[in-house]
């Protein structure tokens, strides 16, 4: 791979890009384009380095980016002339088996094969508290990607080994907009203050470790302080899936999994 794409793509990972990265992985007869040809491409579709040929297949080629980068799925387009796609039965514009059929209707009638994978930035899970179970997720998370942040007093940080970010407050209004699921794990230190702070910032998760008195207690409070009882429908608690999970690990794990299905849903577009 090119040198400058590579630095690119670093560059834009640490930016939390969302891009796409195109690759010729097939080409038959003449093409302007040959195998190995690498594209980095902009969510709005605008290619940002690299080259994949000209009109024929960039308009193939950039609609599946912007679909995969929206949807995080990698797709593989196939741009043929017509008369093959034909002898094949399909169409411009079909999907089979995965493959998007498009049409060349450049004078070289050549095929190209492009490999699309979207770069997604990490997901972050955000961890109020140093309890054994905020311990055990912050150790546990990395195992599946997640860009770890902890949010505890500064007495409490060297309990945790290498989160990626730390924050000794609850306050979370300066935080970037960014795929978030929060836990707040603070089981009876700071409870309230990390809860209402959770609901301050967007995420697509929030969850609660504790007991559903305490929870119960922690809502009437938050409604009276003006917090928006829709916003607390979505609360998480207590956190995790049923699993009877008894020890700090166990408990971990069970909110991992249920962060997991959240996820999958929403990029399946279930609700």
């Amino acid at each position: 791979m090119d040198a400058d794409i590579v630095d690119l793509i670093g560059s834009l990972k640490l930016t939390g890009a969302r891009f796409a990265v195109a690759t010729v992985v097939r080409t038959v007869s003449l093409t302007a384009a040959k195998a190995g040809a690498k594209a980095v491409i902009r969510a709005d579709g605008t290619i940002e380095a690299g080259w994949i040929g000209g009109g024929c297949a960039r308009a193939a080629v950039l609609r599946a980016a912007r679909d995969a980068i929206a949807d995080g799925r990698p797709r593989l387009v196939s741009v043929q002339p017509l008369d093959v796609l034909q002898a094949q039965g399909v169409a411009p514009g079909d999907d089979r088996d995965g493959i998007q059929f498009a049409k060349n209707a450049c004078p070289s009638q050549g095929t190209m094969d492009v490999f699309v994978e979207p770069i997604m930035p990490r997901a972050e899970l955000l961890i109020c508290g140093a309890s054994p179970v905020a311990v055990a997720l912050a150790s546990l998370a990395p195992r599946f990607g997640y860009f770890v942040r902890v949010a505890a007093p500064e007495s409490a940080q060297p309990a945790f080994e290498m989160p990626d970010a730390r924050l000794t407050a609850y306050a979370f209004d300066g935080l970037a907009r960014a795929e978030r699921y929060i836990v707040v794990a603070t089981q009876g230190s700071g409870d309230h203050a990390a809860l209402k702070a959770a609901f301050s910032v967007g995420a697509g998760y929030v969850a609660f470790v504790g007991s559903r008195r305490k929870v119960a207690a922690l809502r009437d409070a938050l409604i009276e302080e003006g917090l928006d009882p829709m916003q607390l429908e979505a609360l998480h608690a207590p956190a995790g899936l049923p699993i009877d999970a008894v020890t700090p690990d166990e408990i971990a794990l069970s909110i991992l999994a249920e962060i997991t299905a959240v996820r999958r849903k929403r990029q399946r577009g279930v609700p």
